[in-house]
């Protein structure tokens, strides 16, 4: 279920495929058409208990093969695109301010050469660093579909109060959370 947000807060959730050419160009139409805050969920399979905030996105190193074989051109996310790109949101200080019961959460500087680190990147480039992401752990009986999303929840509410008054000043934000499962 869509976690509540707030009245003026158009929440619209996607899945991406695990193919970089097609995330890409999903990742791209958000950003053409609108001029959201996008939140990227991914699964972090490794993780147990854990909610990791990633601060930045790398440009190069995708070396792994996508769902179809394929990995970008170069290796890379963006061609002549910086190295990498920080987030507009400061994820440190989401990260000393927020917490969530039951659940650890911690800081990355590193989201990964995959499918997750490679649409952050993108959408930090073509959002001009208004991104963020977020890996959660698998689903387990300690955490709940239920549970996760209430942590998302929290987690997204301290985003919205920390990002810039073009966001509160809009009549209705638009927030995109684009899940990836890799």
């Amino acid at each position: 279920a869509k976690p509540r947000l707030g009245e003026n807060i158009d929440l619209r959730i996607m899945q991406l495929p695990v193919v970089y050419q097609k995330a890409k160009e999903q990742v791209c139409k958000i950003w053409t058409t609108l001029q959201p805050l996008v939140v990227h969920v991914g699964l972090a399979s490794s993780a147990t208990a854990l909610i990791i905030l990633e601060q930045c996105g790398k440009n190069k190193g995708y070396q792994e093969r996508d769902a179809c074989g394929f990995h970008p051109e170069g290796a890379c996310c963006v061609l002549d695109g910086p190295e990498k790109i920080e987030s507009t949101i400061n994820m440190k200080a989401l990260w000393k301010n927020i917490s969530v019961e039951g659940i650890d959460i911690i800081l990355s500087r590193d989201a990964g050469r995959y499918i997750c680190d490679y649409t952050y990147y993108t959408s930090l480039y073509y959002g001009n660093g208004r991104a963020a992401f977020i890996h959660v752990p698998p689903l387990s009986e300690s955490v709940t579909a239920e549970f996760l999303g209430k942590a998302l929840q929290t987690i997204i509410l301290a985003m919205l109060e920390q990002v810039t008054s073009e966001y509160r000043e809009n009549e209705t934000s638009r927030i995109y959370i684009a899940v990836c499962k890799s």
